[in-house]
């Protein structure tokens, strides 16, 4: 049988192997913005997220997300504020197990959100480059199963995410260094990719 709904358990799940993830290659973050911004993207998302595996918690996804909010928004950087906001939205979903289509609507939702407020889209060379795909992967996919969709979003993400090369940024501190940064990966993007992938160890 597939895994129709996504419980909140699954999610802290998600959570903790993204945490993990991020902690353990977190150098590799710190690289690429250290080649296209101020070197510090890797420190800030990895201290939030070890704070944040430390207050996980929650009797569905929502409730889970949210938990983590707060956590990015009181970390230094844009990118903190931007996945604080993205985490929060999320965390306005419902206060139940998510359906794939509670999944693609609390994505379309929290990602409007985060282009909105930082300006950016597709093609800016920032995190929305792997956030759009995933969320219209999850918007179109044809399954029932949280797990596939989310294999699914995990693909585009990783997809958006390689495409930042060769892209001249429009956003951020990148946007400063122009055809200098353009082999960069977006380390923004990257870290999109590693929180869909991470679904699969929930």
């Amino acid at each position: 049988m597939p895994e129709t709904e996504l419980t909140g358990a699954e999610t802290e799940a998600w959570l903790l192997a993204f945490a993990d993830r991020v902690i353990k290659d977190v150098d590799e973050l710190t690289e690429l913005d250290r080649q296209a911004g101020d070197g510090d993207f890797g420190w800030n998302i990895g201290s939030a997220l070890k704070r944040a595996r430390a207050n996980l918690e929650g009797e569905n996804p929502a409730e889970v997300f949210q938990s983590v909010s707060d956590t990015f928004l009181a970390s230094g950087g844009t990118s903190g504020p931007l996945f604080g906001l993205w985490f929060g939205r999320l965390g306005a979903g419902p206060s139940a197990p998510w359906t794939v289509s509670d999944l693609a609507k609390a994505f379309d939702t929290a990602t409007g959100a985060v282009r909105r407020l930082g300006r950016a889209e597709v093609g800016h060379k920032t995190m929305v480059d792997a956030m759009v795909p995933a969320t219209e992967a999850l918007a179109t996919t044809g399954t029932r199963s949280w797990r596939e969709a989310l294999r699914e979003a995990a693909r585009a993400a990783r997809t958006g995410a390689e495409s930042t090369s060769g892209m001249i940024a429009h956003r951020g501190r990148a946007s400063y260094l122009g055809e200098r940064a353009q082999s960069v990966l977006d380390p923004g993007a990257v870290s999109v990719a590693w929180f869909f992938e991470s679904a699969e160890g929930a």
